[in-house]
Parts: structure tokens; sequence; C-alpha cells
């Protein structure tokens, strides 16, 4: 391989080595990792300036919120645009423009004081991400061949991604204590310096040719857009509107209505945005699902635990940040080990030890009574999450792309993001709708209105996840069994 670091005019051959990388693939994966670290890490690093933002800005709460769920609406919404935008534009383009705009709307929006531009920021932010994403996972797998390359570089990035969210918590509690000015502009400049050492070293690869439009399915882009952002938006609002009112129910209909003209759109088109045959793969339904339980179970669960460590217990950000610590570095250790576990055994079973340490997380969570230590209530609980963290998310990524052809693998990509991300964006609205129809407000030294209940819902969603992680290994097993000609459709 070439050690020079002007991007290659034309595709070089799959990496196949999982070790002796040049200099230019070393800093082609710091690129796409570090990309993926900042897009982990504006999600949860935000979330702790929350109450900073509030008071400096005199934001009410249902205004509030929406810092963060502009990001996720932009984010959740456009994942599947920006996977196949990736891979008939070009990966390389892509990639670049979303990370340019990420820094440059991170830096606007630290100097911004007017709440509307800045929700508006947010939202541009999570639209960068969606394209990011996708673009950056599929250069992974067209420069990585399956196997041993692909399993360390996936191993390598999907940590990156993990460990990105698990620190945000502490780097938002750092730099909070500084300003909450600077948790917004801190992904700005690195994202900036990314982009610089990306134009260098990402090569253009055959599927940056001239773009035609007719290759384009703009109605089933324009479909499947808004029947994402409408779902994520009335999710995120309706614990606000109630879930039973017109508007939600409305928009909900909506929202089908647009997903079944997309399918419409999908059969006829000669150049379809999605190819519903994917859908067939069982190794992508898996992956998809399980990411949708993993994250939104997960992220359900830290902002329930933000909520009554800072407003019942009285912590300080900083000593919430430092105690989610145990989880970011167990996934940040796990990067030299994870790919070996790839290599020798299969993504399902990964998966399914993952979200056994998630269910085993939960489950002590709910022993939680006033009065209890860290030690006690919450230590254990981080621990294993990180671990579930550590195996699941490298296997679900490796899982979803996995057989897929080069010019499927950002809609692979996307497809995944979209589970990830939508999954995130229903159980928190789930959880709250579940305290804030609790009785009472929050009191000083008690559990949150609804908490127990909110937890067991967690625990059902990933018991179901797990169950259906059990079913897909037990059918792998009975088709290894099965003549020859079948293997080719099993999830690794």
């Amino acid at each position: 391989m070439t050690t020079t670091l002007t991007p290659p005019t034309s595709p070089a051959p799959p990496v196949t080595s999982d070790s002796g990388w040049s200099s230019r693939i070393w800093l082609l994966l710091v690129v796409l990792c570090g990309a993926l670290f900042l897009d982990g890490l504006d999600i949860s690093m935000v979330g702790v300036a929350l109450p900073s933002i509030k008071t400096a800005l005199g934001m009410d709460p249902s205004t509030l919120q929406w810092i963060v769920s502009a990001y996720v609406l932009g984010y959740g919404g456009l994942l599947l645009l920006g996977g196949r935008a990736s891979d008939l534009l070009g990966r390389r383009r892509v990639f670049l423009a979303a990370v340019l705009v990420f820094g440059v709307a991170s830096v606007i929006s630290a100097v911004i004081s007017i709440e509307q531009l800045l929700i508006a920021m947010r939202f541009v932010k999570g639209i960068a991400a969606a394209f990011t994403v996708p673009a950056g996972l599929s250069i992974i797998t067209t420069t990585f061949a399956e196997g041993r390359a692909r399993n360390k570089a996936f191993s390598i990035y999907t940590v990156c991604g993990a460990s990105g969210f698990s620190l945000g918590l502490v780097f938002g509690g750092l730099l909070t204590e500084v300003s909450w000015r600077a948790t917004l502009l801190f992904p700005g400049p690195i994202a900036l310096a990314l982009f610089a050492v990306g134009w260098r070293v990402l090569p253009r690869v055959a599927a940056e040719r001239r773009f035609r439009m007719a290759e384009f399915d703009v109605f089933g882009a324009v479909a499947s857009t808004l029947s994402v952002l409408i779902l994520v938006y009335t999710v995120v609002r309706a614990p606000e509107t109630g879930w039973a009112s017109v508007q939600t129910l409305g928009l909900f209909a909506a929202s089908a209505l647009l997903a079944v003209t997309f399918v419409a759109v999908e059969l006829k088109h000669p150049h379809p945005l999605v190819r519903l045959g994917i859908l067939r793969s069982l190794r992508l339904l898996h992956a998809n699902i399980s990411g949708f339980v993993m994250f939104g179970g997960y992220a359900a669960f830290q902002f329930l635990v933000t909520l009554y460590v800072q407003d019942s217990l009285g912590w300080s950000p900083m000593g919430m940040s430092l105690a989610f610590l145990p989880a970011g570095v167990l996934v940040v250790a796990s990067a030299t080990k994870i790919d070996r576990l790839l290599d020798r055994v299969n993504t399902t079973a990964l998966v399914g030890a993952g979200l056994a340490a998630f269910l085993a997380a939960y489950a002590l969570f709910l022993r939680v009574q006033p009065g209890m230590s860290y030690w006690n209530f919450l230590f254990p609980t981080i621990l294993l999450l990180g671990v579930g963290f550590a195996l699941t998310f490298p296997a679900i990524n490796s899982q979803a792309t996995e057989g897929v052809d080069s010019d499927e693998q950002g809609l692979a990509s996307g497809l995944l993001n979209t589970f990830v991300q939508v999954g995130g964006a229903v159980m928190m609205a789930v959880v709250t709708a579940i305290t804030a129809g609790g009785s009472g407000g929050i009191r000083s030294g008690a559990l949150l209105p609804g908490m127990t209940t909110a937890v067991v819902v967690i625990l059902g969603l990933t018991i179901a996840g797990f169950a259906f992680t059990v079913w897909v290994l037990r059918a792998t097993r009975s088709r290894d069994d099965a003549p020859a000609p079948q293997e080719a459709s099993l999830p690794r």
C-alpha cells in the first residue's frame, strides 16, 4: 500500500491483512473514527449542559428539550437519505461535506444566544451526522476486505463510537464547569481538523462517477424522510400533547401513510432508494432490531439516571459524569480485544451476550432505594452497561454490513443507524411520558415519579430483544444442519 497522503484517483485493492497497515490507512481510520466519536459525543455531552443553557438563555423546559430533540430529528430522519447519497454521489464527497457542515455548525452554535437559532443549528448538526455515519461506515467496508482486516477496523471504529457516547458525559461535565458554550464549541475545531486530514487521505472510489438524476429516487427519498421525521417528532412531542390526542394520532397516521407510499414507490422505481429485498436478510433484520433495543434502552436509562442523581440527589454535573466513567473506560479498553472476538465468535452470539449484560444491569438497578451509596445502587450497573456496549455495538455494525454488495453498503449502514437513533428517540419519549404521569413532582432524596415503572419498561424491551436474538441463534444452528445452499443466508 502506498504511504502518500494524496488521495488515490482510483480505488485501491481492499486491505486484507489485519497488521502492517500503511500510514495512510491508519490516518483514514483516525478520520472516520474521529467523526463517529464526535457524533456520539455530541448527543451525550450537550445533555449535561442543558440546565446551564436553560439558566443562561431563560428557556422553559418544553423548549429546552428541543436542543437534544432537534439533533435526533435531523439525525434519525435523514439517515436513509444519507446512506443512499453516499452510494450515488460518492462516499468521500458526502463524508467530507458533512464533516465540514458539522464543524461549522458547532462553532456557530457556540456563539448564539437566540434559542430558536440554537435549536436550528442543532438540527443542522443532526442532518450532518446523518450523512457522516453511513458514508464513513461504507468507506470502511469498501476499504477493508471481509475477515480479520475488516473485523479489526470495525472493532476500532465502533468502539470509538460507543466511547464517544460514554465519554461525552465526562467531557460534558468538565466543559460545563467552564461554560456551556464550551460544550457546544468543543466538537467544532476537531471536526474541521478531521476535514483537513480527510481531504488528503480519503480515497476517491469508483462510486464517485458522474451523477445522473434518473438514478436518484427523489419521491422515495422525500416520502421516507418525512415519514421518519414525523414519527420521531410525534414521539418527542407526545408526552406534552398526549399519546391519545388528535394531534398525536393524526401525525402517527400521516407517518404510516407516508411509509406505505414509500413502499409502493420502491416497488416500482427502477433505482429505488431502498432495495426492499435487502430487508429479507436475517442478519440485517437482527442487527437493526438489536440496535433499536440496545440504544433505545440505554438512552432512556441514562436520561432517567441523569434526572435522578442531579434533580433528586443533588449531584453536580461533574459528579454525574464521573459516575458513568467506568462504562466508558471498559468500552475503550475493549478496543484491542473485540476484533478477536469478531473473528472467533459469531455476531449473533456476541449480541446475545451484550444484551444479557444490559438485562443484568437494568435488573440490578431495580434495587435502588433512597439513601443507597453509589457503589451499591449504580456502580455495578455502570460496569455491566460498559460490557454490554463493548460487545453489542461492534457486533451489530459488523452483522448489518456483512455480505452486502459494495454499492449498498451506505444503505445497510443507514438502515442500522436509523433503527438505533429512532430507538433512542422512542424510548426517551416513552420514559418521559411515564415519569411525567407519576404522582407528585421531583422531591429531594426520593425516587423520581414513575421511575421504577420506567426501568421495568426498559427491562421488558431488552428482554424482547434478547429473546429475538436467542431465536435467531437457534435458527442459525438449525440451518447449519441443512444442505449447503442455505448457508449463504445465515447471520454470522
